[in-house]
């Protein structure tokens, strides 16, 4: 009797054991996965350009709940999924997470020809023959201020706020905008520019071009790492260049990295900008 009761004490543990490892599993197979969305892809015609454009969009937290407030917008240079838009949208995230800048949208402008359309002409024959689509940035630059700002303006709710992040000739092309279409943002990102292009004519004519900024305050941040002397010397010469212009209205800010080099700099570079320029007074 005593071992009658044991199996049928076993017998019933075990049912139930198994019972449970079925529901289990039945509860995994009902189970769906869905996506993790960071942002959305939306798509531009440039009468400009002449071509479609890719833009990766970041939306801020409680951007369809609240529908009155508008937002800051950062236009990140590089901005294809498979470059820097996944990781900067993330910084922006966290950076609003913790309160260390206003909510904001981020616009990455997706790359077709980043050589083309971060360059500016250059006389130097080497450059021609190895980069033979470069030099058309003033396209790029009425791209942004005639269709992309305008579009985004139009669609989404933005306010006055406008950022733009770039690296490399991305910085480059930044620095040619500050200096020649200085109202198209308040803020500038300017990491590890390529400043050494057409022999650094850009710095050159930086002092004369300086001439002409907008009466509005514009806060400029420039950054490079451990990446040669020519790239070192080149952004700490227009942070200079910038701090010795007699414009009350710039503000700079010159972060070398050491620890840092191309690779490696923009994450780190780009959520330090974020602290200085969102500084609290």
């Amino acid at each position: 009797m005593k071992h009658l009761f044991i199996f049928l004490l076993s017998f019933i543990l075990f049912a139930n054991i198994a019972r449970s490892q079925n529901q289990d599993k039945s509860a995994t197979v009902q189970t769906t996965p869905r996506p993790f969305e960071l942002g959305i892809t939306d798509e531009i015609q440039s009468a400009q350009l002449s071509e479609k454009r890719i833009l990766n969009i970041y939306l801020p937290e409680g951007y369809h709940a609240d529908i009155k407030t508008s937002y800051p917008v950062i236009y990140l240079l590089d901005g294809s999924a498979n470059e820097d838009f996944v990781h900067i949208a993330g910084l922006v995230q966290f950076c609003t997470m913790i309160q260390a800048m206003p909510k904001s949208i981020v616009v990455g402008i997706a790359n077709i020809d980043r050589r083309r359309d971060f360059t500016f002409p250059t006389s130097i024959q080497e450059d021609i023959k190895d980069f033979p689509t470069a030099g058309a940035s003033e396209k790029f630059m009425a791209f942004i201020e005639k269709d992309l700002q305008p579009y985004m303006e139009k669609k989404y709710r933005t306010n006055a706020s406008k950022t733009i992040i770039g690296q490399s000739l991305g910085g480059l092309f930044a620095t040619e905008v500050l200096l020649k279409k200085p109202s198209l943002f308040n803020n500038y990102i300017i990491i590890s520019p390529s400043l050494w292009w057409n022999n650094q004519s850009l710095l050159a004519a930086a002092p004369q071009l300086l001439k002409s900024l907008a009466d509005q305050t514009i806060k400029a941040y420039v950054s490079v790492g451990t990446e040669g002397k020519i790239m070192e010397n080149d952004a700490k010469k227009l942070a200079e260049i910038l701090k010795g212009s007699a414009d009350k209205n710039l503000q700079v800010t010159f972060n070398p990295m050491p620890a840092e080099n191309h690779l490696t700099i923009l994450h780190n570079s780009a959520y330090k900008a974020f602290e200085i320029l969102n500084a609290k007074k």
